[in-house]
């Protein structure tokens, strides 16, 4: 008989020094969805905002995108993305993982329509980096 698959649900953060994106995704479809955006002030959120949709969501994992350069080594930024999830981490006792955001929002624009609302984009790129983290994963 073979294994039953665990289900795992995911909230991704794309951390941003003025916008964080949120996505929400789960693993046995591997799919993401663009949820909202939530405003930051030099990288750092509304943390009762983000409780209330960890609280909300209850995710089981909760993945941050890490700006990483092109040649495969992390970006300036990337440090600062690391300590926002290592905040959520000890804040909220939520497992976090990392996930190289390497042109994610160049795909998020290529998805976006003229007209869209521009802060959707940030939410667009959290739910690619989701799907990235997902495809990434193992029954």
């Amino acid at each position: 008989m073979a294994k039953a698959r665990l289900m795992r649900t995911a909230l991704a953060f794309d951390w941003g020094l003025a916008h964080i994106g949120v996505a929400t995704g789960q693993t046995a479809t591997r799919t993401a969805t663009p949820l909202t955006h939530l405003r930051a002030r030099d990288g750092v959120p509304d943390w009762d905002a983000l409780g209330a949709m960890l609280a909300e969501w209850r995710p089981d994992v909760v993945v941050v995108g890490l700006p990483m350069d092109l040649d495969g080594s992390e970006g300036e930024l990337a440090p600062r993305a690391r300590k926002f999830g290592r905040r959520i981490a000890g804040r909220f006792d939520c497992t976090v993982e990392f996930q190289d955001e390497r042109l994610t929002t160049r795909e998020a624009y290529a998805r976006t329509e003229a007209g869209d609302d521009p802060d959707s984009l940030h939410a667009i790129a959290a739910a690619v980096i989701l799907e990235d983290w997902l495809a990434e994963q193992t029954a």
